[in-house]
This record gives C-alpha cells, structure tokens and sequence, in this order.
C-alpha cells in the first residue's frame, strides 16, 4: 500500500493544476514544481474526526493528537509536485504519507478559512485537514 500512496498524492498533485497551453503557471505545459510553500516555513496542520495536528519543519513531521499533545517527531522527505507538496516517512513503523495543495479549507468546527488542504496517510487510514503557515495564515479568530 505504500507504494500506492506516493503515486495517488504525485497524480493529485498534478492533478490540481490544469489548463491550456498559455505561458501561466497552472498551465498543462508547464512542468516546474511547485514552489509556493518555502523551504524554511512552518507548516502546521490539523484535522477532525479523530483530531489530530502538527507541523512539519525541515524534515521533521510533528504528528499530535489530544492523547499525546506534545506529539511524536519523525523524518520526512519532502517531494514538490506540479501542484502542491507531499511528505513521507515512518512512524511506529508504519509508513506516513501527507499531501499538501493550495485551496481553500475549513475545519468544520471554528469560522477559520486555511489557505492549504491537507491529506493524510497514517496507519492505513486517510484522514483530510487544513494546513497554513506564518507566510499562509489562516483567515479568521486566533483562538476560536
């Protein structure tokens, strides 16, 4: 099954970006990957049902739950699509697969809008969340 995530999140990847051939960033033609989301920021995530969060600095990939808010610490790989970003790594030895794409997303549970849309491959479950960063806030109440 690992091998059949990385492949799904690379063609949702590429997937999200779509067009013609106009010269635009977006564009079928164009091959670049993606680079909106820095080397050096701060991705924080979460998600609902079960909650569960964390972020991802570098190579390492924070996963928190409310069990364990303090988290577990892995190392990821970070690999840049057409059309967002995907981590992956190990935890408890089971692989973790995270993608990443702009769009807008809500949590469901506060009035924030997050700029980034987030899927998660975890322990043979995917889980949907949101994702922003200091240079990709987030629009609504700081503590909701």
């Amino acid at each position: 099954m690992r091998a059949f995530f990385p492949i799904v999140a690379c063609a949702a990847l590429a997937a999200c970006q779509s067009g013609t051939d106009s010269g635009v960033p977006g564009d079928s033609a164009d091959t670049r990957p993606y680079a909106g989301i820095g080397l050096s920021e701060v991705l924080k995530f979460t998600g609902t049902e079960p909650f569960w969060g964390g972020q991802v600095s570098g190579t390492s990939l924070t996963y928190t739950t409310p069990e364990n808010p303090d988290g577990q610490t892995i190392t990821v790989k970070r690999f840049a699509g057409r059309g967002g970003l995907s981590f992956s790594g190990t935890l408890e030895g089971q692989p973790v697969d995270m993608a990443v794409t702009p769009g807008e997303c809500s949590d469901g549970m506060s009035d924030r809008t997050y700029p980034l849309v987030v899927t998660l491959r975890l322990r043979g479950e995917t889980r949907n969340g949101c994702a922003w960063s200091q240079e990709h806030p987030f629009n609504g109440p700081q503590n909701p």
